[in-house]
C-alpha cells in the first residue's frame, strides 16, 4: 500500500516541450529566400526604381487609375450585385420559367471567359447600326397585313454612340459577376432557415418583405466573404478593358508610359504595387463587413492582420 503525501511533498514533473526542428530549418530557409529577393529588389538595375517613381502618377496614370479601374469596379460590382440578387431569386422560384431562365443567364455567362465577353460586346455593332427598341416583327406584320411602311419603334440610338469600349466592357463585366454573385446569393439565402421563413408567411408577411427583413439580413453573413473576393477579382479584372479598348485604365496607362520609354518592366512593376495596395484596403473593408455581420456567431478562428492592428477577439 503507497504510502500518502502531502502536496508539498510531491516532486513537480518536469515537463519537457516537444521540439520541432523542421519549424526552424524551414524559417531559416524562407529568411535565405527573403534576403535573397530584397537583395534582388536592391542591386538589379532593371527595375529603375527612379523612372518608375517618376512615371507612375502622371495625370493620365491617375486618370485611369480613379476613371478605369476603381470606378469601372464600381459600376461593374453595382451591377453584378444588384442583378446577381433578382437571378438568384429566379433561380428559387417555383415557377421553372424564371428558374429555367436564371439557370441559363448563370451558364452562359459563368461559362464564357470575360475577356472573350468584353470583345464580343465591344463587337455588337457588327450586328446593329441602330440599336432600337419597340416591337419585334413590325416590318414582316406590317408587310403581312399589306402596311409596308409600318413600324413600331418605341425608341432607337446609334450603335456607335451607345455601345462605347468602356460601356461595352462595364455590361460584359457587370453580367458575368452577376451570373457569379446569383450563385453566392443563392447559397446564401439557402443557410438560412427555412422554418423562419415559413413562420413569417404564417403571420401573413408577404413574400418580398420575407425577404428584405429576414431571410437576407441573415444571408449577409454567407454572402459577404466570396462578395468580396468577387470585388477583388472584379478590381483586377478591370486591366481586361484594354480589348474592348478602353485607354483610361491604370493598367493601360501603365503600360503605354512603358512601351513608349522602352522600358516597360518598372511600369509592370507599378501596375502590381498599384493593384495590390487598392486591394489590401479592400481586404480590410471586408474583414470589417465580415466583423459586422458576423457578430451574432461565435468564432474562434484568428481575424489575422486585422486583429493584430485592433486587437480584441470578436
Amino acid at each position: 500500500m503507497s504510502e500518502w503525501k502531502s502536496p508539498d511533498e510531491v516532486r513537480p514533473m518536469k515537463v519537457v516541450p516537444v521540439r520541432h526542428p523542421w519549424r526552424w530549418v524551414a524559417v531559416a530557409a524562407l529568411a535565405v529566400l527573403a534576403a535573397m529577393f530584397v537583395h534582388m529588389l536592391v542591386t538589379n538595375s532593371h527595375f529603375h526604381w527612379a523612372f518608375m517613381v517618376d512615371n507612375a502618377f502622371r495625370p493620365p496614370v491617375i486618370d485611369g487609375l480613379l476613371r478605369g479601374t476603381i470606378a469601372g469596379t464600381l459600376i461593374a460590382m453595382t451591377i453584378g450585385v444588384v442583378l446577381g440578387v433578382v437571378v438568384a431569386v429566379m433561380r428559387l422560384s417555383d415557377n421553372p420559367v424564371l428558374s429555367g431562365t436564371a439557370w441559363l443567364f448563370t451558364w452562359v455567362f459563368r461559362a464564357v471567359p470575360r475577356v472573350v465577353l468584353i470583345v464580343l460586346f465591344a463587337n455588337l455593332g457588327i450586328l446593329w447600326k441602330r440599336l432600337e427598341f419597340g416591337l419585334p416583327f413590325d416590318h414582316q406584320l406590317g408587310a403581312l397585313f399589306g402596311i409596308h411602311d409600318f413600324e413600331a419603334r418605341v425608341f432607337g440610338i446609334d450603335a456607335a454612340t451607345a455601345l462605347t469600349g468602356f460601356v461595352a466592357g462595364m455590361l460584359a463585366l457587370g453580367l458575368s459577376e452577376a451570373a457569379y454573385m446569383a450563385e453566392i446569393v443563392r447559397a446564401g439565402i439557402q443557410s438560412v432557415d427555412e422554418g423562419q421563413s415559413e413562420a413569417a408567411a404564417a403571420l401573413g408577411m408577404p413574400k418580398g418583405r420575407i425577404l428584405r427583413r429576414i431571410v437576407l439580413p441573415q444571408a449577409m453573413r454567407v454572402i459577404v466573404p466570396p462578395t468580396g473576393n468577387e470585388t477583388i477579382a472584379m478590381l483586377k479584372d478591370t486591366s481586361l478593358l484594354a480589348y474592348a479598348p478602353v485607354i483610361f485604365e491604370l493598367f493601360y496607362q501603365l503600360k503605354a508610359v512603358g512601351t513608349a520609354s522602352f522600358d516597360v518592366f518598372p511600369m509592370l512593376v507599378a501596375a502590381a504595387l498599384y493593384y495590390l495596395f487598392i486591394a489590401s484596403l479592400l481586404m480590410i473593408v471586408q474583414a470589417f463587413l465580415e466583423r459586422k455581420f458576423g457578430a451574432g456567431q461565435r468564432r474562434s478562428e484568428n481575424t489575422g492582420l486585422l486583429k493584430w492592428r485592433f486587437g480584441g477577439n470578436r
